[in-house]
């Protein structure tokens, strides 16, 4: 396994998986704040609403400008020009600080619409709450040129320690502000929804004040490059930005993919909830909670996997390709060893949260069977998401950007002819089929040509599904053997519940590891055995 994914991947991983596992862990005494099942539907249904159309805007806002940037920084570092390097990360950062100003502008005007086509009950509420995410998308943006600075330098950890630290500041600020309104000030829980999603914007403002302070302390690396830089290939700062501009287009589209796709739910799921079935707000709102906004909280961790995979091989690839002649060895390596890892941790998470569903979902929100049934069906839909994400990210670092593009929106395409009658005939089981065919025509595509180009073999990957096909049957054995009698123990109140998972969660991790090293797909991996240090 090549060290750079591996240390790239450990330090994506923690910012972005740990950041993601704070933002659903910090859902326990949120939601006990926010008080009864209906008001905490209610908010939950206000919180989607407004985050689906917010991380839209934040895709649009930075125009895939971070992952190109990225790109062309370690392509311009392969060659030894590190002040085109600079350049473009300077003009990308002016150009997307102007960006997050018409992006706010937008959706502050768009905020009524959205808010009238989605399964909420009271549009006025869901139209303060995309509001309260304004501030947040007018400097997002520009922030997002620093986290693509130091990708593409390779330089991963401030990257996803500046995730963590975001989500860290932005909780503290959610359960403060929640329980001052709710607790102090007896005010309403609508009112502790919008302080909640308006801190989104101070979470920003510690992240980007962390990467700054991390770009101030490398900058004697950096002129220490800019004077060893090859200076026969400079390229103008409106030529790097047309560059930038151009590549950044597919980009932008794969990048907002997933969200489109929710947005589709979002903005259909209404009307053919109560337009063509007739059912009432309340029960569209929901079904939307349960198999849309509470699930995605939970599952949301699983896809950050993939997203970390993808991105630290982004910039490796890059970097190979300024010779691809000679580097195609290296490539296809790097491609099987980023297949491999994200097969390897994404499958046994996926099993897991199928095997534990219900104490999941009661830990989180309340021990209801059916948003239980909805989680194992998202936790799956998780898999074909992440393996999709990333596909579609390793083309386009293989200047497949066109190919990665058609494929999505084809995908796209495809879940939108099926939603009016999949959603007719299962509802929220139709919206998450619709999103599963879609995404898998996507992984079909995208392999399909990455295989011809690099002579990949899908035999590489068999190790690890036989040792994901011994897992599940083994831990569905030993749950399903014990839960009959425990589950009345444990699942009377979120405490317990946590316990019974938190177990069985270390149980199977150490299943996991004995088996990878028993079948020998740790050695093929890793190139040694894995081992739990005390």
């Amino acid at each position: 396994m090549d060290k750079k994914i591996i240390s790239g991947s450990f330090w994506l991983s923690f910012g972005s998986i740990f950041s993601r596992v704070l933002g659903v862990v910090y859902l326990i005494p949120w939601l006990a704040m926010i008080g009864s099942p209906q008001h905490q539907t209610v908010a939950q249904a206000l919180f989607n609403t407004a985050y689906t159309p917010y991380a839209l805007f934040i895709a649009l806002g930075t125009a895939g400008f971070p992952s190109a940037i990225a790109r062309r920084v370690a392509f311009f570092n392969g060659e030894g020009s590190f002040l085109n390097s600079k350049r473009i990360a300077l003009t990308g950062f002016g150009f997307m600080a102007v960006s997050g100003v018409i992006c706010g502008i937008l959706l502050y005007g768009l905020a009524p619409i959205l808010a009238a086509n989605s399964p909420v009950s009271s549009v006025a509420n869901a139209t303060i709450a995309i509001r309260c995410l304004v501030p947040a998308i007018v400097i997002l943006p520009s922030m997002s040129i620093l986290r693509g600075w130091f990708q593409g330098n390779g330089d991963l950890k401030p990257f996803g320690i500046s995730q963590l630290w975001e989500q860290f500041i932005r909780i503290i600020v959610i359960l403060a502000g929640t329980y001052w309104i709710i607790e102090r000030s007896q005010q309403s829980y609508v009112l502790a929804v919008f302080i909640s999603v308006a801190a989104a914007f101070v979470g920003a403002v510690a992240s980007y004040a962390y990467l700054l302070s991390h770009l101030w302390r490398q900058r004697h690396t950096y002129r220490q490059l800019a004077a060893a830089s090859e200076t026969s290939k400079q390229h103008a700062g409106r030529d790097l930005l047309k560059m930038v501009g151009v590549e950044s287009i597919p980009f932008v589209i794969v990048g907002s993919g997933i969200t489109l796709s929710q947005l589709v739910d979002q903005l259909f799921f209404k009307q053919i909830m109560q337009g063509i079935l007739h059912q009432t707000a309340t029960m569209t709102q929901y079904v939307f909670t349960i198999f849309s906004a509470n699930p995605n909280k939970i599952t949301t961790v699983l896809v950050s996997l993939a997203m970390a995979v993808a991105e630290t091989s982004l910039p490796l690839l890059a970097g190979q390709l300024a010779d691809l002649k000679a580097n195609r060895q290296r490539i296809t390596a790097l491609l099987t060893n980023n297949f491999q890892l994200l097969t390897f941790v994404l499958l046994p998470l996926v099993v897991l949260v199928s095997l534990l569903a219900y104490p999941t979902y009661g830990i989180f929100f309340n021990f209801d069977s059916a948003g239980a049934t909805y989680l194992i069906a998202n936790g799956w839909q998780s898999l074909i998401l992440g393996l999709a994400l990333d596909l579609l990210t390793t083309l386009q670092a293989l200047r497949m950007s066109k190919k990665a593009t058609i494929y999505l929106l084809s995908g796209l395409g495809i879940k939108l002819i099926l939603q009016l009658p999949l959603v007719y005939l299962w509802q929220g089981y139709g919206a998450l089929l619709t999103t599963s065919l879609a995404f898998g025509w996507i992984i079909w595509r995208s392999w399909h040509i990455i295989r011809q180009s690099y002579a990949l073999r899908l035999q590489l990957l068999w190790p690890i599904v036989k040792l994901n096909v011994w897992f599940a049957v083994i831990l569905t054995g030993l749950i399903d053997g014990t839960q009959w009698w425990l589950g009345p123990l444990f699942f009377t109140g979120k405490f317990l519940a946590m316990i019974y998972v938190g177990v069985w969660g270390l149980l199977a991790i150490g299943l996991y590891i004995w088996l990878a090293n028993r079948f020998g797909v740790a050695q093929l991996i890793f190139k040694r055995p894995l081992t739990v240090r005390r």
